[in-house]
């Protein structure tokens, strides 16, 4: 397996992955979206709400800000020595009072612990009216997106074959494939249509050059073919701001290592318990 970076900063990465199966990169993709663990508020102690939505709908949208998550810092709850009591190892905790007219942003969230607070200070969460108030008291725990949303750590996680295009002899470097390509990926060479140099993997797969080839009227087959290499693979993920996106990937590769551990540690018990 190889992997290779071609964008790789706090919040995007973009790599191609070759070597593997189609399994294994749906695998990754499912990993990186639900196994990778970030904090996210699940209990919230409202005192006072004279806004205009209900404290369930407010409780809702602040479940939903993305926040910064050191998992050297928080544990899960139900792995904490506290039993699942709610401590400062495993509860990030946070207050809110604002009064109004005003719009309240993620940033009027005062976390007690500076390093998990929002992603994103601009989120609005609600406009308040005049005379409109919240005081509450929110507690943030450590989860998966395999239980809820709120906990996936990536907004954008996918990925898509590495295209594989071949020009054979019967191009005549007429253009028509050129002028159809919505990705600017072909251009005219000498005599014949060349791919554009470092723009192969922006090939969207539309085909839509092999039908401008056939209505050319070339014979019967085009004369450029548009596949994919059934072994590698571009893959794009996008971090919520709650962890670098390079946490994110390592995260989800040690996760499925350990998985791949525990199969391998349950085989071997059957395996010896049926020799015996």
């Amino acid at each position: 397996m190889e992997i290779a970076f071609s964008r790789l900063d706090e919040r995007v990465a973009k790599f191609t992955i070759s070597g593997v199966s189609t399994s294994f990169a749906n695998m990754l993709r499912r990993a990186m979206i639900s196994e990778v663990p970030t904090l996210a508020i699940e209990d919230v102690r409202i005192y006072d709400n004279t806004s205009v939505i209900f404290d369930e709908m407010l409780t809702h949208r602040l479940g939903l800000i993305p926040l910064r998550t050191d998992l050297a810092r928080y544990a899960v709850r139900s792995e904490c020595s506290c039993g699942g009591a709610g401590c400062p190892v495993c509860t990030a905790t946070y207050t809110l009072s604002v009064e109004g007219p005003k719009t309240v942003y993620s940033s009027d969230l005062i976390p007690q612990d500076p390093d998990a607070a929002p992603a994103e200070g601009e989120i609005p969460i609600i406009e308040l009216g005049p005379e409109q108030k919240i005081v509450l008291e929110a507690y943030a725990i450590v989860g998966t997106g395999k239980e809820h949303a709120k906990w996936q750590a990536t907004t954008a996680c996918g990925y898509k074959n590495y295209p594989q295009i071949v020009i054979d002899e019967l191009c005549d470097g007429c253009g028509m494939c050129v002028d159809e390509c919505p990705r600017d990926v072909l251009e005219p060479g000498q005599g014949r249509i060349r791919v554009v140099s470092g723009r192969q993997e922006y090939c969207s797969l539309c085909r839509l050059c092999e039908r401008a080839c056939l209505a050319g009227g070339i014979g019967t087959e085009p004369a450029i073919h548009i596949g994919t290499d059934p072994e590698r693979f571009i893959f794009v993920v996008e971090s919520d701001g709650s962890m670098p996106v390079r946490e994110i990937i390592e995260r989800a590769l040690q996760y499925i290592q350990r998985s791949s551990d525990d199969l391998v540690d349950v085989i071997n018990d059957i395996t010896g318990e049926g020799t015996e």
